[in-house]
């Protein structure tokens, strides 16, 4: 049996760069979600899993619409091969929890798919839609968890205010993550011109979610103060950039409001939102104590070798 899957151990000295691969790919796929929406091609294939009642694929009927609709759902199987990969990379490797991460990502994608699919048979209802772009969220977060079991530095835990700051500060980004679903839900990108809104006061739902932002900086400030007087200069460190990730989503949110929406400005904020669910991921891992077991990279080694 050791035979056999001996060629698979091939694939360990590749473990980093798939994660790595992994987590792009999740960015990927939410910016190419956007575009989706942002052109009024969700329901370009107007069924699933087929694309229509009589083809799995796309064909000349449905126009540019289907085709920018079907080459989302094929992005999906190239993100489940570097899924795959990345899961199987991780088991040879002998790190269990590596292993257990890279599974939920792998059963992320086909949970994604399934979704996916009920956004199109319920006819993009905004709330089956903003379901499904946050999971997109969360398996960004994930992948930002493996990454830092692979090869994230050594370090001790923060203190407990600092600790605390980092999960008050992911919990308010989560929440301004949410509000802007539900802002996209009630605005005009709903991903077809016929596709139902939530029937909420888009100026009204900006407001509100741009207060939870303004709500999130601030905390973000106060996290970066703490966390650079209490000695935690890693935490400081990552809640720096996070800061720098929400002013500049700030200004992006700000123009896209004034000028009416620009698709081109809406979809960079669909990819900023993406960085910011990562770097609120990071935030809370700079917080919690991570010890290198020389064992695990010793498996590898030894693994790599044969």
């Amino acid at each position: 049996m050791s035979s056999l899957l001996r060629p698979l151990d091939r694939l360990v000295p590749w473990l980093w760069p798939l994660a790595v691969a992994d987590l792009v790919a999740n960015v990927l796929i939410v910016v190419t979600g956007g575009a989706v929406r942002l052109t009024s091609s969700g329901l370009g294939c107007p069924t699933w899993p087929r694309c229509t009642e009589d083809s799995y694929v796309s064909h000349g009927e449905l126009g540019l619409h289907g085709a920018i609709e079907f080459g989302n759902r094929l992005l999906t199987f190239a993100l489940a091969v570097v899924a795959i990969l990345a899961l199987v990379a991780a088991w040879r490797s002998g790190r269990r929890r590596a292993t257990r991460l890279a599974l939920v990502v792998f059963l992320g994608i086909p949970a994604q798919a399934v979704l996916g699919g009920i956004t199109v048979l319920t006819q993009l209802n905004p709330w089956v839609v903003a379901g499904h772009f946050l999971v997109s969220m969360a398996l960004i977060a994930v992948c930002v968890l493996l990454l830092d079991e692979l090869r994230g530095p050594e370090r001790g835990a923060a203190p407990l205010g600092v600790r605390r700051l980092t999960l008050v500060t992911f919990a308010l980004g989560w929440l301004s993550l949410y509000l802007g679903t539900v802002v996209t839900g009630s605005g005009p990108h709903a991903g077809d011109l016929d596709a139902r809104r939530t029937g909420l006061d888009p100026q009204l739902m900006s407001h509100v979610h741009a207060w939870s932002v303004y709500v999130l900086v601030a905390a973000t400030v106060v996290l970066v103060v703490v966390a650079r007087r209490r000695g935690a200069a890693g935490v400081a460190s990552a809640a720096t950039l996070l800061l720098g990730l929400e002013l500049a989503q700030g200004v992006v949110g700000f123009v896209q409001y004034f000028t009416d929406l620009p698709v081109v400005l809406v979809a960079i904020h669909m990819l900023g939102a993406a960085l910011i669910s990562a770097s609120l991921a990071h935030v809370v891992l700079a917080g919690r104590p991570l010890a290198r077991a020389g064992s695990a990279r010793a498996a590898d080694l030894a693994t790599a070798s044969r």
